[in-house]
């Protein structure tokens, strides 16, 4: 079974964006290079060419990454979402119960996550403990830092949809 990954409309059209970038504009542009490099001569010792070759391959490569993921891609209207429980777009605040520090993140998918923009992926274990719990509800998460207590304070409707 092909395994789905949740993904936002608007992170499904950023990575359409990318895909059709790669391959109406690098992928023309990567092949002139070579084309260009060719024409130095001998391409054992043609750094240009080896250079372009290597762009070639990173970019066919990524393209054939977000061909995979765009198609294996479960879009989420995510302001259709429910607020009642902690579910794929919505806002959560959580209180730090060592610190009494808030932190607030949106649960997307693995692609769109950024931890510095203020959102978490559903799938990393902090995303996963917080899925299904409601306002006032305790998570114990493991994380890199080492074992976390939160309790969900807020959720919201998400932002980034």
């Amino acid at each position: 079974m092909v395994e789905r990954i949740p993904m936002s409309q608007s992170g499904y059209q950023q990575l359409k964006k990318e895909l059709e970038r790669l391959e109406k504009v690098e992928r023309p542009d990567v092949v002139k290079a070579i084309e260009v490099a060719r024409a130095h001569g001998d391409l054992k010792e043609n750094a240009e060419y080896h250079a372009a070759k290597e762009r070639q391959s990173l970019t066919e490569g990524r393209i054939m990454e977000l061909r995979d993921k765009l198609g294996r891609a479960e879009t989420i209207d995510c302001t259709k979402v429910t607020t009642r429980r902690a579910v794929f777009g919505t806002v959560i605040t959580l209180m730090d119960m060592k610190t009494d520090e808030e932190v607030t993140y949106q649960l997307l998918g693995p692609e769109e996550a950024d931890v510095k923009s203020g959102s978490i992926s559903v799938l990393a274990p902090l995303g996963r403990s917080i899925l299904g719990k409601a306002v006032g509800d305790e998570i114990t998460a493991k994380t890199p830092g080492g074992v976390r207590e939160f309790e969900v304070i807020n959720i919201q409707a998400g932002t980034f949809c």
